[in-house]
């Protein structure tokens, strides 16, 4: 039982720790190139820097939450913006411009304005 405690209470490693190392080590690496050959220490840096490059492109990472799917449909509950014919405010622009402001109601089904519910 004993034994059991202990092995739950052992935290796991952090990631930041062995990326520190790694780090650590190809400075190390790269410092040995460099006291080898100047030329090859900079062919070093833009080798390691391309592959970081090719990395990053091909491994994104993906969202938490997946899109919805195009032929589910929405639902129940979901509430829409429908604009009306009435005309909730004007604002004359500069000139002879006017905008005009349609009135929004809310409802719950995308194309139908009948069923409409007051925020």
């Amino acid at each position: 039982m004993a034994r059991k405690q202990q092995t739950e209470e052992l935290e796991e490693p952090s990631r930041a720790a062995g990326a520190l190392v790694l780090v650590v080590l190809g400075g190390v690496v790269l410092a040995v190139v460099f006291a080898v050959s100047t030329e090859a220490g900079i062919l070093a840096v833009w080798l390691v820097a391309a592959v970081a490059v090719w990395w990053a492109a091909h491994h994104r990472k993906s969202p938490d939450l997946p899109l919805p799917s195009p032929t589910v449909t929405p639902s129940r509950g979901d509430v829409f913006a429908v604009e009306t014919d009435e005309v909730a405010r004007v604002v004359q622009g500069p000139g002879e411009g006017v905008t005009l402001f349609p009135k929004i109601e809310h409802t719950t089904a995308p194309d139908t304005v009948g069923e409409v519910s007051k925020p």
